[in-house]
């Protein structure tokens, strides 16, 4: 059975209330938390409690603290062997899951080790080998690559974590997962997120888990009131004019431009940075070493701009952004949901701009008519005419 719950149904009272160390009393005190989202107020009790569960919630709710901190009280700073093993599609969020898990067990320190492709394994190997590495934070392709190697060893895992779980089977993950998970202990305590549930999640839970709880928070993502929803009827030749006169019209914006393709996402960058404009790239195709240089650039902002693929779409939590501008139209209307989540982070101000060519139109009403609060459309600045 699934728990329903509104988004204001579900808020907890405070942090204080839930039964926790005083070190991650005081790690979310430093981050200036005060009140759980709706998906920390219903999973972190039933995580607490040593339940099983499965969290029903889009991205940017809150949903890796929501697993980080029953893990760190569930491990602690002594522990030896893997004892805790969180799953991610992309090494962004992964990165980005280890950094949280560090971040929260700052007074009683658990420094997970990061698996994922993309960089040499050698370290990766190295760092395996001391006892100490109690938490492995990765992808399923690195992670089977050292379980078939033997430098990995998950038979003493008590946590398990599986986030963005639809993001992985949609990039094909999940032969890889049930291989990784054959290889836990089955009486472990696991945590499964998604923002979807297709059969084959379901599947995986009824092989997987043991009589979970279900627990769904209703999305709020599309009718955010923090972020106004705009759109410019533009030729498709007229959308870099458009874009940068957008940009000239805003004070400081730390702004995400959307593309679909690297190439494309590339193109737009070189003209951005030819213009003078202090701009980033992240795509697939860039080293672990460059996403880490260009986010830390972007989230300090030394960078204004962050053109990207769909990379950055889910996931990718930098809470000032500004402006999110969908340069190129989202294939659907889930990704347009989470393409604009990049902003309106911890309750700020936000705007999202779709630049809508004459050949996407038709495709782009579809997405209008799926939302369920209005998209306005509105006049490029004078200075794009």
């Amino acid at each position: 059975m699934v728990e329903t719950y509104a988004p204001n149904e579900a808020r907890g009272a405070s942090f204080t209330d839930l039964p926790v160390s005083d070190g991650i009393r005081k790690a979310v005190s430093d981050q200036g938390w005060e009140t759980p989202t709706p998906i920390q107020a219903l999973a972190l009790p039933a995580l607490l409690d040593g339940e099983d569960v499965v969290g029903m919630a889009q991205t940017g709710s809150g949903k890796t603290a929501a697993f980080s901190i029953p893990l760190i009280e569930a491990v602690g700073p002594k522990a030896r062997g893997v004892r805790a093993l969180v799953l991610l599609p992309t090494r962004e969020l992964a990165a980005q899951a280890a950094r949280e898990i560090e971040s929260l067990s700052k007074y009683a320190p658990v420094r997970p080790i990061v698996l994922c492709g993309g960089v040499s394994i050698g370290p990766q190997i190295k760092a395996l080998k001391s006892r100490s590495n109690s938490v492995v934070v990765g992808t399923p392709g690195r992670i089977l690559d050292h379980l078939n190697r033997g430098t990995l060893d998950l038979k003493a895992v008590s946590y398990l974590v599986l986030d963005e779980a639809d993001r992985m089977l949609d990039m094909g993950f999940a032969p890889d997962v049930g291989r990784i998970l054959s290889h836990t202990p089955k009486d472990r305590q696991t945590a499964l997120f998604s923002a979807t549930m297709p059969k084959e999640i379901r599947g995986i839970v009824g092989r997987h888990m043991r009589s979970p709880r279900w627990l769904k928070v209703e999305s709020e993502t599309t009718t955010v009131d923090t972020v106004e929803q705009v759109y410019y009827r533009v030729g498709g030749r007229d959308k870099t004019r458009v874009l940068r006169a957008l940009l000239d019209a805003e004070e400081k914006p730390l702004a995400i431009v959307f593309r679909r393709t690297k190439h494309g996402a590339t193109k737009l960058h070189r003209q951005l940075e030819r213009e003078g404009y202090r701009a980033g790239l992240l795509h697939g195709g860039k080293s672990q070493s460059q996403r880490d240089k260009t986010l830390a650039a972007f989230s300090k902002g030394r960078t204004e701009i962050l053109v990207a693929t769909n990379v950055a779409a889910r996931g990718l939590d930098v809470p000032n952004v500004s402006h999110v501008f969908n340069y190129d139209l989202p294939e659907d209307l889930e990704t347009y949901v989470h393409r604009i989540g990049r902003t309106a982070r911890a309750g700020k101000d936000g705007i999202a701009a779709t630049l809508v060519g004459d050949a996407e139109v038709r495709d782009f009403e579809k997405i209008r008519r799926a939302l369920p609060v209005e998209v306005r459309e509105s006049e490029p600045p004078l200075s794009a005419a």
